[in-house]
């Protein structure tokens, strides 16, 4: 059970949030003097949480413990059901090619890179490639789109909406109506649920809305946080709190992802670290964030070509693939391409 369900004030959840406790379990080992000075509340006001929390939480390890005793999957069958996902194309051939096809539903993806080597412009083109209709080997599904850092610029959406229509209703039709009417780029902006986050605490709680939300909009293919990063990086002084709480936020996605058979995409901004006597870029967040995602791809600048490598996958190689950011959105690497501005 998630804290923000909890029957009390929006004051107090916000603060139960903001230092860190999202969930029942991570109440379970204080006592009401302990929560009430951690939280900055009063010690009558925290035993009645804790209260709330044991009881409520009680409910759920019990419906819990009866889910997985009357469930189970067979190695075989989470097999069968993983080939029958298809991939979400990033309109880029080459970078498809070292990702097996595109983005992966069921797993999270983490995208970092330096600013202005695309991340946002692949968010975007992710938001509206999972709209391709099933006859062109697309999901015909919709995306939610979390926006950080208020990147997120409808202008270049509808242009890359533009393209997209343009080019795939160019193709031949796999087994499909020719009268089907075409789309308009608006269509494909209507099917993008945008979520514009302030702080860390609005990000956290839009994270925890999500099942909610997908429940009720259930052709959500797709997540794109953009960036996980940001908000965790300004004035965040208690690195325990800060690790804890993006600990939760990844077990939380990885459920989402799993729980409906969708693409979860992190993009991520980059820090320097120093290791054996030099400095050089890494993604942001720290070691223990690393593991956070199921592949994680770096963007990168090699001379004037923006170039994608696979960093850590269980399932992909170790290889990169140019590509290019151009004003149809992403594409395959050209000479053309290389620095062009989009607009």
């Amino acid at each position: 059970m998630e804290v923000s369900r909890l029957p009390v004030s929006a004051s107090t959840r916000g603060k139960l949030i903001s230092a860190g406790y999202t969930s029942f379990s991570s109440l379970s080992n204080f006592s009401p003097s302990e929560l009430a000075i951690a939280v900055k509340i009063p010690e009558k006001e925290a035993d009645e949480i804790l209260k709330l929390a044991t009881h409520d939480g009680k409910s759920d390890n019990t419906k819990g413990t009866q889910a997985v005793v009357s469930g189970g999957q067979t190695a075989w069958d989470m097999l069968k059901e993983d080939e029958g996902l298809r991939c979400i194309t990033t309109s880029c051939a080459a970078l498809d090619k070292i990702l097996g096809g595109g983005i992966n539903c069921k797993e999270v993806t983490e995208i970092g890179g330096v600013p202005g080597i695309g991340k946002t412009q692949l968010g975007i083109q992710l938001a509206i490639n999972v709209q391709i209709p099933h006859e062109h080997g697309g999901l015909a599904a919709k995306a939610i789109y979390i926006d950080t850092e208020g990147s997120f610029m409808v202008e270049r959406v509808l242009q890359i909406a533009a393209a997209c229509l343009s080019e795939y209703y160019e193709l031949p039709r796999r087994g499909s109506n020719a009268n089907q009417p075409n789309r308009q780029p608006q269509d494909l902006l209507e099917n993008i649920y945008y979520f514009r986050v302030c702080s860390y605490t609005e990000q956290i709680a839009a994270i925890n809305y999500l099942g909610k939300f997908i429940k009720e909009h259930k052709e959500v293919k797709i997540v794109i946080v953009d960036s996980i990063t940001f908000h965790f990086r300004q004035d965040f002084e208690n690195m325990a709190l800060r690790t804890r709480l993006l600990s939760e936020l990844a077990l939380k996605l990885m459920k989402v992802a799993n729980e409906f058979k969708l693409a979860v995409v992190l993009l991520n901004q980059v820090t320097t670290k120093y290791s054996e006597g030099s400095v050089h870029l890494t993604l942001a967040l720290g070691d223990s964030w690393s593991h956070a995602s199921t592949n994680r791809i770096i963007l990168h600048w090699n001379a004037n070509e923006r170039y994608a490598y696979i960093d850590k996958s269980p399932t992909l190689q170790s290889s990169s693939a140019p590509y290019a950011v151009t004003g149809k959105g992403i594409r395959d690497s050209v000479s053309d391409h290389k620095r062009a501005k989009l607009m």
